[in-house]
């Protein structure tokens, strides 16, 4: 039995709720262009993480998942989608740096944007990753493979929720609720992480040469 299972699943429920509320609170507070761009990539990362979910929970019980399932076709279709939207609004973002605040400290724009950019490549091997080996969980090279994108995806997303907790300089400090909504999905998607990777590292030994 996998301790880690049910906990790392349960964080990936929450991180997909923090999602979808994220997304409807952006809808709800007041529509205009950045806010829709930004409710999208909410809504389509927590779309994305109902499917990466239901497949790491077959991958956790050592369970295959065929190569025709609907889940698992869904998440190869999608999550590339997510990854372009993603690098499309982090180019935006690196566009807009220049025209941005004088008071702004350069240093900590060029900081924000490369853990921004490695956040999103970070999710996008991990997302990867599980699609490659969701019909042979028994690999231990593949387990290793997805354990170690896992760890690297927990670091970054750890420095990611600690940057959308601090309020940009110059900025009006955000409403609580405005300032929850948008750390929740770093914080339970770190939790998630970290916990998928203790799960993947807890399945039980396979065979030598596994393929």
């Amino acid at each position: 039995m996998n301790r880690w299972r049910l906990p790392a699943l349960a964080s990936q429920g929450l991180y997909v709720a923090a999602s979808f509320a994220l997304a409807a609170y952006l809808l709800s507070s007041g529509l205009n262009e950045g806010s829709a761009l930004l409710a999208f990539r909410a809504f389509l990362a927590g779309l994305v993480g109902v499917w990466w979910g239901v497949v790491l929970s077959r991958y956790l019980r050592a369970q295959a998942t065929p190569e025709t399932d609907g889940t698992l076709r869904a998440l190869r279709a999608s999550f590339p989608w997510l990854t372009a939207y993603r690098l499309a609004l982090w180019l935006l973002s690196l566009l807009l740096v220049g025209a941005a605040d004088p008071n702004v400290n350069p240093g900590t724009s060029v900081i924000v944007m490369l853990v921004s950019f490695a956040y999103i490549f970070a999710k996008n091997a991990v997302y990867g990753t599980l699609t490659r080996q969701a019909g042979n969980p028994q690999d231990a090279a593949g387990r290793a493979q997805l354990a170690g994108w896992l760890n690297i995806g927990a670091a970054v997303s750890l420095a990611l929720a600690v940057i959308n907790g601090l309020p940009a300089r110059g900025n009006p400090p955000p409403q609580t609720l405005e300032l929850t909504l948008s750390v929740l999905p770093a914080a339970f998607d770190l939790l998630a992480l970290v916990l998928a990777r203790r799960a993947v590292l807890a399945l039980p030994p396979t065979a030598q040469g596994s393929r």
